[in-house]
């Protein structure tokens, strides 16, 4: 026997001796494990049969790490459009994302029903920028189709250094034909809370993502809202629209700073360790001021996490479309050679029992966003007094700073959702204020 061969066949009893005693050890939790044994070696005598083949047959030699690696690939994302197995190269690149900066486009992506998917575009990204929106079907990558490959297969197309370009080829519905979108990838680098003052005693809050820093951004968030308000916040809208999620324990710290004590979400798989639940830490609790979160089709993960919390606390009245409905959770087992599996091991639950997988969060009040247009604002001359020659300038004194957060204000209620949300904090506010301040608390 050529060495070669003898070496080939050394691999071939490793991988062989190595998968069995995976196999065994999960025979061993198994009903029936004598039955289940049996079809297990069989089937894996066929892996190492077709392994062997590939290395003596094919056109080209091909290393036996590409063909595991391959093979893993194959196996894991046939289980679900979550799960996948990671090459060292891409186990580092999601630790990085999840860091807050990473190289790309700026756009969560997924497999449903088989097609590539937007999930959300990340907010002030190349993705965002170029007009990508939630449910748009990935067809093409520079050019190259889609359908055959794995999310991580898909996510390295994408991926790239800083400055280069990629093409994706999408359909939407509505468009008549596909779209050619031209992007240039960039580190990505996430601010994940943004925060303003409406109307002078209420809070904006849009939370982009869940990330490392988030609970720390919202903090700071939070303290400067009370500040510019003088300590008078009267109510807060949460914008969760478009945040694919993120970190579940930053989800839990951020739910906690409105829900005062109880549970916020809980999970369920088939192995003790994946029954786990998640309470409120009872720090840095707000106020019970009243609570508009806004979602839609692209609030996912983590981020519905934190709007089932609320409503189902009946902490917070939920504005919006339905969301997503990513409900499962993704456990990152680092392996011996710096690769990694994202396998989903469990069902995240609501509160009161509601499963959030593919059913999502249905809002309260269904809504569709919109252009805002005031009754009467329009000037169907296109010129306003400040326009004409000789006018009589304006009287009062304002600031340049308070004419840049009145724009900013005006920018925000432009959107039709964060008006909506702003006039029911009022109601309640006005409601309250007549019953002399009595609400109804949990």
């Amino acid at each position: 026997m050529r060495p070669k061969t003898i070496r080939s066949w050394w691999i071939l009893i490793l991988v062989l001796a190595v998968t069995s005693a995976f196999a065994a050890k999960i025979v061993a939790n198994k009903e029936h494990p004598q039955h289940n044994s049996e079809t297990r070696y069989e089937e894996l005598g066929l892996f190492t049969s077709v392994l062997n083949k590939v290395q003596k047959d094919y056109v080209e030699p091909v290393s036996t790490k590409k063909l595991i690696y391959g093979a893993l690939k194959g196996m894991i994302s046939s289980l679900d459009p979550h799960s996948g197995f990671m090459t060292p190269n891409e186990y580092s690149d999601l630790q990085v994302s999840t860091q807050g900066q990473f190289g790309g486009v700026g756009m969560t992506i997924t497999l449903k029903d088989g097609i590539l998917t937007v999930i959300s575009p990340i907010e002030d990204t190349p993705a965002a920028k170029a007009g990508i929106e939630p449910g748009d079907k990935i067809i093409m990558i520079d050019g190259k189709p889609t359908h055959d490959l794995t999310l991580e297969q898909d996510l390295n197309m994408i991926r790239g250094p800083s400055g280069t370009k990629v093409k994706v080829t999408i359909i939407r519905e509505g468009l008549k034909q596909p779209k050619i979108f031209e992007l240039t990838r960039e580190i990505i680098k996430i601010k994940s809370v943004k925060y303003d003052v409406i109307d002078g005693h209420y809070g904006y809050i849009r939370i982009i993502q869940f990330q490392e820093t988030t609970n720390s951004e919202l903090q700071k968030a939070l303290d400067e809202l009370h500040k510019k308000t003088g300590n008078d916040l009267e109510g807060v809208i949460l914008d969760l629209r478009n945040n694919p999620g993120g970190l579940l324990n930053q989800a839990v710290d951020v739910a906690s700073h409105f829900i005062k004590s109880g549970l916020i979400v809980y999970t369920k798989g088939r192995l003790p360790d994946q029954q786990l639940k998640f309470t409120a830490s009872g720090k840095n609790v707000e106020p019970d001021y009243p609570i508009v979160t806004l979602i839609n089709g692209g609030t996912a993960s983590a981020s519905e996490i934190v709007a089932g919390a609320l409503q189902d606390h009946k902490r917070a009245i939920t504005v919006g479309t339905p969301s997503f409905g990513k409900g499962s959770v993704q456990t990152i087992i680092p392996l011996e050679d710096g690769s990694a599996l994202r396998l989903t091991t469990a069902l995240y639950y609501t509160p009161n029992g509601r499963s959030i997988q593919a059913e999502g969060i249905q809002p309260d009040i269904t809504m569709h966003e919109e252009k805002v247009v005031e009754e009467g604002s329009q000037n169907i001359f296109g010129v306003k007094e400040k326009d004409l020659e000789g006018h009589f300038p304006a009287q009062n004194k304002v600031s340049n700073e308070k004419i840049k957060e009145t724009k900013k204000a005006e920018n925000l209620l432009g959107d039709s959702e964060i008006k909506r949300a702003l006039d029911i904090l009022k109601g309640i506010h006005l409601y309250t204020t007549i019953n002399g301040g009595n609400t109804v608390k949990n």
